[in-house]
């Protein structure tokens, strides 16, 4: 035989969604996998790749991006791509760019949305906004069609974005939808299905604000709705076999279990695909996790028949923050209200920073449950505080600081050392410490004050992080291994400086490693073919005839990876920003999308980000051809 292949994988041990590896070698041709077997044959002119050692894969999926943004800056998503995904999903928590910039009445989405939400700056949501060139979900998919993608796309339907195109800015924040505008929602879901976005996207977590004024009070047009209206879309969803991406109500038990009722097979006819954000080891409040779990168990029992899939996380939850800019902040009145000053006006905060009236109520919330006796206090000791917001400050680490040497340094030890200072006990002063605590520090009496005023004397030069869930790594392992939960989940391309999950994936490999090659394949499976399966998408498979999105993952160097050790802040030119990102060079020797190898011995080929790799990935139950309009 003498077929033309282009690229030939040997000796890799491959996991493909079965139980266990098998060693094989893969040959591609025209993008495609088109033979696997024990030992193929030479054939001349095809490129041969030695994978002796290595473990081959299908790509793997993000299902939970923001790279709505970053795809029209940087559409070869390198973050991501580096560490072996080749599909991500986006347009979660009902924000994305389906239609448009929708900039009517001197609103501005794009901007307004995305600014707090996701923590990105407005200088760069202004830069997309302006680039955008379409204004109906059609053609936002055929300019995708025309990216130059690195990963292949997969669009989820944003809700948000549905109200404000339906309602408008300010009544999809202040009423419920008409009942012909409510019909005019479904309709437009329903296109939408009909030209392949895979689902819906809706949000209620109670950290999401407008950063516009004078709505910078208001949460996001998605969490308006009502559960009549969220039943009518899901209906629509249901009936076409789509998913519906969600976030749980945190604060409202019943709210949540009444809404996800609506993947119940068993109450409404047909089970609805249903993915959740986010099963998470809340260290200030354990109750949240068993209760997550319960819930998927229940949902998906026999009783209510559900296809119920909270994701999950594969890493500690290390969040980093600017001053009070934190994604954290915004559960908390007294914290959300420094948020909803731009990030540009230092002294909007200071006053605010300034006001005995603010401060007594700052200084009440910080306090709270940290001294005396009574419930507050009972339920912190245990663990079950109402925020997953963590206010311990031996918790709190200094990253960044104008004064060097407080930077690796704890805010516990610090508040001590300054106490200490100005009793008079410390004598060996950091280079410039002395007149600081002299000038900013001598009043301090509490721990409360002085997060004040270190809010006050740096504001955002100071970075510091901690980390609120997943601290031990069993319990995420377990959380992993759940078959009622989806890991995959990464954020990617949101909160440019307050968290760095693109490597996730390979954390979740590394972590079923421990369990030997049946705990990978496993993983595999759940990182591939269940992500292509839940959101209707092709992919996540290397059969014959199917696309070769492959990687291959070095076990050994992987064994020795430590994400958290390989946070880096990155100068992005195509955001003119810094940004936070993981580093896993060594450990994916090579990325292929598309029968194409865009990732080999740690560096991008050059044609990444000028020509296309993936590609739109509409879901299969589509009924509009690619190049009609819906």
């Amino acid at each position: 035989m003498n077929q033309p292949y282009d690229v030939i994988i040997r000796h890799a041990k491959v996991f493909d969604g079965g139980p266990e590896p098998l060693s094989e070698d893969v040959a591609i041709a025209d993008g495609k996998i088109v033979r696997r077997a024990a030992s193929l044959e030479k054939v001349s002119g095809a490129r041969e790749i030695d994978a002796r050692g290595q473990w081959l894969m299908p790509g793997l999926f993000d299902i939970h991006t923001h790279y709505d943004l970053e795809l029209e800056l940087s559409p070869h998503l390198p973050e991501s791509t580096r560490h072996g995904t080749t599909s991500v999903v986006i347009a979660n928590c009902s924000l994305g760019l389906a239609f448009g910039a929708q900039r009517r009445g001197g609103y501005d989405p794009i901007v307004d949305c995305y600014a707090r939400v996701e923590n990105l700056p407005k200088a760069v949501l202004h830069k997309i906004a302006d680039k955008v060139g379409w204004n109906t979900p059609a053609e936002y998919l055929a300019h995708l069609e025309q990216a130059n993608l690195g990963p292949n796309v997969v669009p989820l339907f944003p809700h948000s974005m549905l109200r404000i195109e339906v309602m408008g800015f300010d009544d999809s924040i202040r009423r419920d939808p008409t009942a012909d505008e409510l019909a005019r929602m479904c309709q437009l879901l329903e296109q939408a299905l009909d030209l392949g976005y895979a689902g819906l996207s809706t949000d209620a977590l109670p950290f999401h604000y407008l950063a516009n004024q004078p709505h910078t009070d208001k949460v996001i047009p998605t969490q308006y709705a009502k559960y009549a209206e969220l039943r009518a879309l899901t209906e629509v969803l249901r009936r076409r076999d789509a998913v519906w991406q969600a976030t749980p109500a945190k604060d409202s038990t019943l709210t949540v279990l009444r809404s996800f009722l609506l993947t119940s097979g068993r109450l409404f006819g047909k089970p609805l695909k249903t993915t959740v954000v986010a099963a998470m080891d809340v260290h200030s409040s354990r109750k949240i996790l068993p209760l997550a779990r319960l819930l998927a168990w229940l949902m998906n029992s026999r009783l209510l028949q559900g296809r119920f899939h909270l994701q999950a996380l594969a890493a500690p939850f290390k969040v980093w923050s600017d001053g009070a800019v934190t994604p954290l902040a915004e559960e908390i009145p007294e914290l959300r209200a420094l948020n909803e000053i731009d990030s540009e006006d230092r002294e909007g905060r200071a006053r605010l920073l300034r006001n005995p009236e603010f401060i007594a109520r700052f200084k009440a919330m910080w306090m709270k449950g940290k001294r005396g006796f009574g419930l507050a206090r009972i339920k912190r000791l245990l663990r079950l505080e109402d925020y997953a917001f963590n206010r311990a400050l031996a918790d709190m680490w200094v990253e960044r600081c104008p004064l060097a040497g407080w930077e690796g340094r704890s805010f516990q030890s610090l508040f001590e050392r300054v106490c200490a200072i100005n009793r008079g006990e410390i004598n060996d002063f950091l280079e410039g410490e002395q007149a600081l605590v002299a000038r900013d520090f001598f009043w301090i009496s509490d721990e409360a004050d002085f997060v004040i005023q270190l809010l006050r004397s740096f504001d955002l030069a100071l970075s510091w992080s901690t980390v609120s869930a997943n601290r031990n790594p069993k319990t995420v392992r377990r959380l992993l291994m759940d078959p009622n939960l989806l890991p995959g989940f990464n954020d990617s391309g949101a909160h440019l400086t307050n968290m760095a999950f693109y490597d996730c994936n390979l954390r979740a490999l590394k972590l079923a490693a421990e369990g030997g090659d049946r705990d990978v394949a496993y993983m595999v499976r759940r990182l591939t073919r269940d992500a292509a399966e839940v959101f209707g998408v092709a992919g996540g498979q290397i059969e014959v005839g199917d696309q070769a999105d492959l990687i291959l993952v070095d076990p050994e160097r992987l064994a020795l990876y430590d994400g958290e050790a390989n946070v880096q802040r990155r100068h992005r030119v195509e955001f003119d920003h810094e940004q936070l990102v993981n580093r896993s060079d060594t450990v994916v020797p090579m990325v292929m999308i598309g029968g194409h190898v865009i990732w080999e011995n740690d560096q991008f080929c050059a044609q990444a980000g000028q020509v296309p790799f993936g590609r739109l990935r509409r879901a299969q139950s589509a009924r509009v051809p690619a190049t009609e309009d819906a």
